[in-house]
């Protein structure tokens, strides 16, 4: 496994080592072993999986402590654009946004820290995306930024007209006035 640190803080991109011959490939999606070694200790509480078709935008979502959850994110069938904006408070790149593609291609992942809200637009049809997180789900926690939010600017990569948005991401609140309560 790559470990490989992004410009901010906490956000790492892990390249698997992919194995391939004529039978497929085979590749670790996680060791703990691995990530001890580069001072990652995660204790996974929770899988989730979603399958998603062309033009799906899921996002942003976080849950607010003590109800956090850090995320370890793939990609098995399909491919999205992935974005993460760091929401900590007093972080050098506090707003700061990374994009990602995932794909079952490339086979990356990406660890997300605590104090970051995820999304993710959908570019092939009959996407799966699968991600661990640390804690469980908490619906009293769960907050939103809306995806469309001017400050933040974000290319999804989808024309307008084919966007697919849940009823509760459409009326998520913009980045300045979204419940947030990370620290750096």
């Amino acid at each position: 496994m790559n470990i490989i640190k992004t410009e901010i803080p906490g956000l790492l991109v892990i390249e698997p080592k992919v194995f391939a011959d004529s039978r497929g490939y085979f590749f670790e999606t996680y060791n703990s072993n691995v990530f001890e070694q580069h001072g990652l200790n995660y204790q996974w509480l929770q899988d989730n999986e979603s399958m998603s078709n062309y033009g799906v935008l899921r996002g942003l979502h976080y849950q607010l402590n003590p109800y956090s959850q850090a995320k370890l994110v793939r990609v098995i069938a399909g491919e999205v654009l992935d974005v993460v904006v760091d929401i900590r408070k007093g972080s050098p790149t506090f707003a700061k946004k990374f994009e990602i593609i995932l794909s079952s291609e490339n086979k990356r992942q990406l660890l997300i820290p605590r104090g970051f809200a995820h999304g993710f637009s959908v570019l092939k049809d009959n996407t799966i995306f699968s991600y661990k997180c640390d804690n469980v789900y908490n619906k009293e926690s769960e907050c939103g930024i809306n995806i469309f939010d001017e400050t933040l600017a974000i290319d999804w990569r989808l024309p307008l007209e084919k966007t697919i948005v849940s009823d509760k991401d459409k009326v998520s609140p913009s980045f300045a006035d979204a419940k947030n309560n990370f620290e750096f």
